[in-house]
């Protein structure tokens, strides 16, 4: 059978915490040694940062970042760059061969613009052939969630969403990690397992909003079409990734 790769999204407080971050990393070249591991980040508290530096304000809707196109040089520098950088740099040093890129390299993703929200792109997979090459290769995809729009403009693209897409490409496993232990109900407890009608009510009677439910749409829509679970988990027990090699329950399961 053939091993599918695990598409990990990390993003909100891990990647300012150099020891987590650092644990997470060698976990994820733990899971290497059995199956591709590709990685995609977003950086949000960064980018809020560097805009504050610059004088730009931060606007949010539904959970997405408004994205001026005056501000694009500042967030592509931040995710982009200083972001994507360090991420490789601590993936280095734990021997899993990373290879920084953002969502256009070789054409893997392609996007439409969401224009209510700015320089966003909403993302679309494209062509798997460079990411299947550096897989073959065993180099570990870094991707930030900037991509580049059909005229050449730079686009911030939502990581959950970017994740789901990159996902959809390698026709991989993915898991949404957060700074939450899963998806949580009204008394803040942990959801195991969740369909799509139980979410639907979460979001209707709003237990479900702003960037969880980004999240819950990029597990639903992955789900779907992948007709695969999705696992949305918490970075604060890194170990607890590989449970998903003994298909032991993590975090919260979106089931397809």
């Amino acid at each position: 059978m053939k091993t599918l790769p695990l598409v990990i999204k990390m993003g909100g407080r891990l990647l300012q915490e150099r020891a987590a971050l650092d644990a997470l990393l060698a976990v994820c070249r733990q899971l290497k040694q059995q199956r591709p591991v590709v990685l995609v980040h977003g950086g949000g508290d960064q980018v809020d940062q560097w805009l504050a530096k610059f004088g730009f304000t931060t606007e949010k809707i539904d959970g997405q970042r408004v994205s001026p196109p005056e501000q694009m040089p500042v967030i592509t520098g931040a995710l982009d760059g200083a972001v994507n950088a360090e991420l490789v740099s601590r993936a280095m040093l734990q021997g899993l061969n990373p290879v920084g890129l953002n969502l256009s390299a070789g054409t893997s993703l392609q996007f439409t613009v969401n224009s209510k929200l700015g320089a966003v792109g909403l993302a679309k997979p494209n062509d798997a052939t460079l990411i299947t090459l550096l897989l073959a290769q065993g180099f570990t995809p870094v991707f930030s969630s900037v991509g580049i729009g059909s005229e050449g403009q730079l686009l911030n693209v939502n990581a959950d969403l970017a994740a789901a897409a990159i996902c959809q490409l390698v026709q991989g496993e993915l898991v949404l990690l957060t700074d939450v232990p899963g998806i949580l109900d009204s008394q803040m407890q942990l959801i195991a397992e969740l369909t799509p009608a139980a979410a639907a009510e979460l979001v209707a009677t709003g237990v479900i909003k702003g960037g969880m439910k980004v999240k819950l749409d990029a597990a639903l829509e992955t789900g779907q079409a992948l007709q695969r679970n999705i696992i949305v988990a918490g970075w604060q027990q890194p170990e607890n990734l590989l449970k998903l090699m003994q298909n032991q329950p993590v975090g919260t399961c979106i089931l397809y």
